[in-house]
């Protein structure tokens, strides 16, 4: 989101809780993210049982942090990769300019 446009007021329910967010970006983005917090807490509370909506909020935060230190392993992969790549074509363009010559 950007914070330097102007901010929009944005109504959603999260887990049964209305909460009104100021959002600089796409307020649609914004209703997207708290219908996904809002369908992982309901589903959390639902495997968990009778829990607090403090511990169910916790659990999605344990949730979601794990996807993305994943993301964010799969990332530093991809960019591994895309190092190896480029210093294969690299190489591929020395040899192709010296038997061009």
């Amino acid at each position: 989101m950007d914070s330097r446009g102007e901010r929009t007021s944005v109504r959603v329910t999260i887990y049964n809780q209305p909460y009104t967010l100021g959002v600089a970006g796409e307020p649609g983005e914004v209703e997207a993210l708290a219908h996904t917090v809002d369908n992982l807490m309901m589903s959390i509370a639902q495997r968990a049982g009778n829990v607090d909506a403090t511990k169910v909020a916790v659990l999605a935060s344990l949730q979601l942090a794990d996807q993305v230190r994943g993301l964010e392993q799969e990332l530093e992969q991809l960019r591994d990769l895309k190092q190896r790549v480029d210093a294969k074509s690299r190489e591929f363009a020395v040899l192709l300019d010296g038997a061009l010559e």
